[in-house]
């Protein structure tokens, strides 16, 4: 099975300079929010959220352009917002939060980050709508 296709690599490419942007940009809000091992994960929210909320809006601006360029989707949603965004970090930081023993913290952060996500990603599609007028 070959998992790259000849012609792939400028995806590739675009997907890896995306996450470049993405990460670095998490890194800083990192650097700019800290917080102990244990404590509630702003940064970590924050970029979740954020991220969630540019999802939203991406999808319906891809959708309301005639011919997007392939690779613009790619770029932005899994390259940018897929390394601005961490689940990763995100469950260890809610498993430090629970051997910390602030339990209840830690419930916060766990469903406070589902919810803020869901309705960031519902007002994100809002607003694309507004701004782009149409509906995924």
């Amino acid at each position: 099975m070959r998992i790259v296709r000849a012609g792939d690599a400028g995806l590739l490419g675009a997907v890896a300079a995306g996450g470049v942007l993405g990460s670095v940009g998490r890194y800083a809000v990192g650097l700019a929010l800290p917080h102990d091992t244990g404590a509630f994960a702003w940064s970590t929210f924050l970029v979740n959220v954020t991220g969630s909320l540019g999802m939203g809006v991406l999808v319906v601006w891809v959708l309301s352009m005639t011919s997007p360029h392939p690779w613009l989707r790619p770029f932005l949603g899994v390259g940018v917002l897929g390394g601005w965004t961490t689940f990763s970090s995100f469950a260890l930081d809610f498993h430090a939060m629970v051997q910390a023993g602030h339990g209840l913290l830690a419930a916060a952060y766990l469903v406070g980050s589902l919810m803020a996500g869901l309705v960031a990603v519902g007002l994100g599609i809002s607003l694309g709508e507004r701004l782009f007028g149409r509906r995924p």
